[in-house]
């Protein structure tokens, strides 16, 4: 089905098409090919669930470029040709099975669908809502579409015009059962909006088809959105924090000056550091009389008990010439 509904190129051979080789187009060709030929029904039905069922029937329209009032009448004509008429408004979950299969044949028919391909239509369905979809795939091939149908169920096959028995990718017979008829078809595909027309027509019903899916379950729209907000939030906040500390840091680095050396006696992982036990105030004099150095202070760090009454209390304690001060 996917070969023939040119959804896959074979890996051998050739399919022709209309007398066209299929396996020579491209991605963009075949899917136009599929919009203006066929059209799909699945045992699954595929509608999509946020939709009503006309929306879902518009859906190759939209594709197709089609302006929003002719495809709504033409998604509701086709509706109520399927005794449908009355479930335009109804999502997929509103509809029995059997309601669900015909509003995906009307899907199928509303570009044309030249070329009707049916994947067991009546697996999912009781008996009688199969024979209801049964009947109107007969009357579409009697209407002048080709209707092909791909089934494990022989009381299914014994009803075509033709049948074919495929088994393990291999054709085991191919038999005509009776006279085919090919009568014109009464539904014709409609023309599609080429240029800017169908590129705006494509941005509006994205639009339209985003905000359907985020009403049609707010409590989840609302939870995406709380976590996109936490989310954009955070790092907002740690890059706020980030920034700030960085700040401070290089306000800290600027009120000292860039120009300052600290010069420590016996400093860890220098070479020499420990041949010097110390240093005294007359080495900050020294230093002073280095060229390009504007000061030098000499300052001592250590820990001392401050005390009051019977209080102790432990902290570090600076000292330094009354110059720097």
């Amino acid at each position: 089905m996917n070969i023939l509904g040119c959804l896959d190129t074979p890996t051998g051979g050739r399919y022709l098409l209309d007398g066209e080789d299929v396996s020579t187009l491209n991605a963009d060709e075949l899917a136009t090919l599929r919009r203006r030929t066929f059209g799909f029904v699945f045992q699954s039905y595929n509608l999509i669930p946020t939709s009503t069922a006309q929306e879902n029937v518009e859906v190759p329209a939209i594709y197709a470029g089609t302006p929003a009032a002719e495809r709504r009448k033409r998604a509701a004509a086709l509706l109520n040709a399927l005794k449908l008429g009355d479930r335009l408004d109804h999502r997929p979950s509103q509809l029995s099975g059997g309601q669900q299969q015909r509003i995906s044949i009307a899907r199928a028919l509303m570009n044309g669908g030249r070329i009707i391909l049916a994947d067991e239509p009546t697996g999912a369905l009781d008996s009688q809502s199969g024979e209801d979809v049964m009947e109107l795939l007969r009357s579409m091939h009697q209407q002048g579409h080709t209707v092909i149908v791909i089934t494990h169920a022989r009381e299914v096959a014994e009803r075509a015009d033709r049948l074919i028995e495929i088994r393990d990718g291999q054709i085991l017979s191919d038999t005509t059962k009776r006279d085919i008829h090919t009568p014109e078809a009464t539904l014709q595909p409609h023309e599609e909006i080429a240029g800017n027309g169908a590129h705006i027509a494509d941005i509006s019903e994205a639009v339209k088809m985003a905000l359907h899916a985020l009403r049609a379950n707010i409590f989840r729209t609302v939870l995406t959105l709380l976590g996109i907000i936490i989310g954009v939030s955070s790092v907002v906040t740690m890059l706020a924090i980030g920034t700030g500390a960085q700040n401070t840091i290089l306000d800290r680095i600027n009120a000292m000056g860039t120009d300052l050396i600290l010069v420590r006696p016996a400093m860890a992982g220098f070479r020499g550091s420990g041949s010097i036990a110390t240093l005294v105030p007359q080495d900050a004099d020294a230093i002073l009389e280095l060229p390009n150095v504007k000061s030098a202070v000499p300052e001592v760090t250590g820990t001392v008990t401050l005390r009051r009454g019977n209080v102790d209390y432990q902290s570090q304690a600076n000292g330094t010439v009354p110059a720097f001060s």
